[in-house]
């Protein structure tokens, strides 16, 4: 498979390319850059990988697979340009910047019989695959509360955060995770935390979720928090599960690490990091499985030579964007929100 791939930001360059490049069986063919300076980052970290002015470009180049890894801000219609040259399409989170976006970009996939898929890399994150295993194996038995945060101290991001703040940004992958353990929502209700340097970006969200089967997801996420809370902590019937800290995936392609340098021993969690059972005096670690972000390329490459099924489903995106257009109705009305009540035709 030939892949290609649109800007090389922070996104592009540490989330994406290392990926790419550690793709068994894959070409990785070029990126579209027009900055000199990532031209010469791009040249400097990955030599042989060619620097395009236009997805036109690269796509007469030969590509299999377009990633468009830009902000969210203009990024709809990168993908739209992508989708009409053919060729299967990643689009980075958050999707889009409402459901009326996200089902237009379904749509036009659909009309043009092309692949779409959305970069929800922490499907395979150690710690959710983790929670997943005990939740399927029956090992918490009935869930009936579930809490995610993403939490950390990092003022200089706020400038960065897509969709106008950390609940689209951060909160897809939160409520992503959540609707694939626990399913439809149907009443949302939200806080969004505002700074007077910033009172156009929410720099942190609480959202509660009511899922059509009766578990009730408590979601935080926030760039100015300095006592952060667990990462995961579930109830269930016969036992909890609590997990601090954020998956190791990120850290270590930040510093130049790859499946490809790291083989087998990619995504392990250190001992000290595992979570824990707990069921009242009973408390023992709980050994995380690896994570694997590389099986989104993996499973793409799959799709792409008709083998299997995207790695995600833009549809799933779309359920996910509705459920962050309800957050952001409700802290604006600051009152629950059923999404039953939000008209939105076009999904039906």
């Amino acid at each position: 498979m030939r892949i290609g791939l649109v800007g090389y930001g922070h996104g592009g360059r540490f989330f994406h390319a290392p990926l790419i490049a550690s793709l068994s069986g894959a070409t990785f063919v070029g990126v579209v850059t027009r900055s000199p300076e990532r031209r010469q980052l791009l040249a400097a970290e990955r030599p042989g990988v060619k620097a395009f002015d236009s997805i036109d470009q690269l796509v007469e180049a030969g590509v299999d697979a377009l990633v468009i890894s830009t902000p969210l801000e203009g990024r709809s219609a990168l993908v739209l340009e992508a989708i009409e040259r053919g060729v299967a399409v990643v689009s980075d989170k958050p999707f889009a910047s409402d459901a009326a976006e996200a089902f237009e970009l379904i749509a036009a996939a659909e009309r043009q019989k092309v692949l779409l898929s959305v970069y929800q890399n922490r499907r395979w994150d150690s710690d959710f695959l983790t929670l997943r295993k005990l939740i399927d194996s029956g090992a918490l038995g009935s869930i009936s509360r579930f809490e995610s945060r993403v939490e950390r101290y990092s003022p200089q991001t706020l400038g960065n955060a897509s969709g106008g703040g950390f609940l689209r940004d951060l909160g897809s992958h939160l409520v992503d995770q959540a609707l694939q353990l626990f399913g439809p929502v149907n009443k949302v209700f939200a806080q969004l935390h505002f700074s007077a340097e910033h009172p156009d970006i929410d720099h942190g969200f609480f959202a509660s979720l009511t899922h059509a089967n009766g578990v009730i997801s408590h979601l935080w996420g926030s760039a100015l928090q300095n006592s952060p809370g667990p990462r995961f902590r579930v109830n269930g019937s016969q036992g909890g599960y609590t997990i601090d800290g954020l998956d190791g995936q990120e850290d270590a392609l930040i510093a130049g690490r790859t499946p490809k340098t790291e083989g087998e021993h990619w995504g392990a969690e250190e001992h000290r990091r595992w979570g824990w059972f707990e069921q009242g005096v009973e408390r023992e670690r709980v050994p995380s499985e690896k994570g694997c972000w590389n099986q989104f390329y993996q499973q793409l490459q799959s799709a792409v030579q008709g083998q299997g099924p995207l790695p995600v489903e833009a549809r799933d995106a779309l359920a996910t964007t509705r459920v962050l257009d309800a957050a952001r109705l409700s802290s604006r009305r600051q009152q629950v929100v059923e999404m039953a009540a939000i008209e939105f035709d076009k999904q039906k």
